[in-house]
């Protein structure tokens, strides 16, 4: 992987910034991906399309285009059973659905029929 791709990884991990994970903190809450850590067996979360962003114009929207568009999806294990989770990031536009947003959703519903295994939604979002 080049240089690049790892500080774009990175930014994405991190969110969008420590001052708003600190909101989140300070509200008692945790980031979406601290949620997903608690409920997975650690080290076996696998996420999926980390770096989809969304296309919408207007309203500033198009000068901020935050990794994850809001929504951390994937799969891992809970007590070794295969789930499929996907989780709100209030960090990032409150959480709210736009198209890229629900597009990973859909993914990752369609990811754990096709497997037959269990769908977590950890919800904490403006809408």
């Amino acid at each position: 992987m080049t240089v690049e791709l790892h500080e774009i990884r990175a930014q994405a991990l991190a969110g969008p910034s420590e001052k708003a994970t600190q909101a989140q903190h300070a509200k008692g809450k945790l980031t979406a991906r601290e949620r997903i850590e608690l409920l997975l067996d650690a080290g076996s979360f696998r996420e999926v399309e980390q770096l989809r962003r969304h296309r919408a114009t207007g309203f500033g929207l198009e000068e901020r285009k935050p990794y994850t568009d809001g929504v951390i999806t994937g799969w891992g294990t809970v007590e070794g059973r295969t789930v499929f989770v996907y989780a709100h990031d209030f960090r990032i536009f409150g959480g709210a659905l736009g198209e890229a947003h629900a597009t990973k959703i859909h993914k990752i519903m369609d990811m754990a029929i096709a497997a037959g295994a269990p769908l977590v939604s950890l919800n904490d979002g403006a809408g």
